[in-house]
């Protein structure tokens, strides 16, 4: 089954261009070539011209590891407060339910057709 492009809401997009925009700072505050960050993330030189361009197909994992390489601050926090914030929300995660189910209706037709 073919991939369905999806296309990012206005925010999203404002959003990936912003990050790739510090993305590409944090890179020549290095003085690092797009090969240069390629080589240390495992990817083309291509993929990092496109993560700075803010292209919405590049996967997360690949445009949050080039932030964290280049010393971009995710979530406006520290690596340390990271790790406080993810523990955090894997403890309010594990605190829903595990399924979500519909309500039934209280008029339910079915009922109405029994006789007895």
């Amino acid at each position: 089954m073919a991939k369905r492009p999806v296309s990012p809401t206005r925010v999203a997009s404002d959003a990936l261009t912003l990050l790739g925009s510090q993305i590409r700072i944090g890179r020549h505050a290095k003085n690092w070539t797009a090969a240069d960050l390629g080589d240390r993330l495992g990817v083309g030189p291509r993929t990092v011209t496109a993560i700075e361009r803010g292209a919405p197909g590049t996967a997360i994992g690949t445009v949050l590891s080039a932030a964290s390489l280049v010393g971009v601050p995710l979530f406006g926090a520290t690596d340390d407060e990271l790790a406080q914030l993810r523990r955090r929300g894997e403890e309010r995660v594990a605190l829903l339910p595990s399924r979500e189910y519909q309500p039934r209706s209280t008029t339910d037709s079915r009922d109405d057709d029994l006789d007895f």
